[in-house]
């Protein structure tokens, strides 16, 4: 006899899926989602899929945005002299939470990860030579990837090819350690972090 109903199973193992969620984290949503008045059910359905059909990349910086230029290449107050290239749109949050950084950002969207068939081919690296190349106004690039081989891999492989540019390639210095994810950092270490930036290869 089967230990949960087969939609049930099937919502538990959909939870299971998501990151951060293990077997009884994802139990206990399900039970709770179960447990939720129709009305909150069906908001939290639409919110879904709302986020999923009016959700786009930023056709600029490529973070996640409802509308293209995202809020962030649109304010005239930015610095555009200064573009910080991050992973993952979870990586802008953490920057713009701390109130520290004025400049604008790239989202990768990952890194080079061969074990995990992540190429540089698989990342935003084309969009962001691209908008370099159209933009001469910008004049330093900050790495922000996370301190693990594979930021760090992605991180020289960009100021490599950036070097015969003149343009100013920086990494995330002091604060973080190796293996870090700049998502999980708190707002002092990360501000230390990007105050402390070092030119890459120095």
């Amino acid at each position: 006899m089967a230990r949960y109903s087969p939609s049930l199973q099937n919502l538990i193992s959909r939870l299971g899926k998501l990151p951060g969620v293990g077997g009884r984290s994802s139990q206990r949503l399900a039970f709770h989602i179960l447990s939720m008045k129709q009305d909150e059910a069906d908001a939290l359905v639409n919110a879904i899929t709302e986020a999923r059909k009016l959700t786009r990349r930023c056709a600029v910086c490529q973070n996640f945005t409802d509308s293209d230029p995202c809020p962030i290449c649109s304010d005239p107050k930015r610095d555009k002299t200064t573009l910080c290239v991050v992973e993952s749109p979870r990586d802008v949050s953490a920057f713009e939470r701390m109130h520290e950084y004025n400049g604008l950002y790239h989202v990768l969207h990952g890194v080079y990860n061969p074990v995990g068939n992540m190429n540089m081919n698989d990342i935003t690296l084309t969009e962001l030579f691209a908008r370099l190349t159209e933009h001469d106004e910008i004049k330093e690039v900050i790495v922000a990837t996370n301190q693990t081989a594979e930021g760090n891999a992605t991180a020289l492989y960009i100021s490599r090819l950036l070097a015969p540019s003149g343009i100013k390639v920086t990494r995330l210095a002091s604060g973080l350690p190796m293996g870090s994810d700049i998502e999980f950092a708190d707002d002092i270490t990360l501000a230390s972090a990007l105050k402390g930036r070092k030119t890459i290869g120095s």
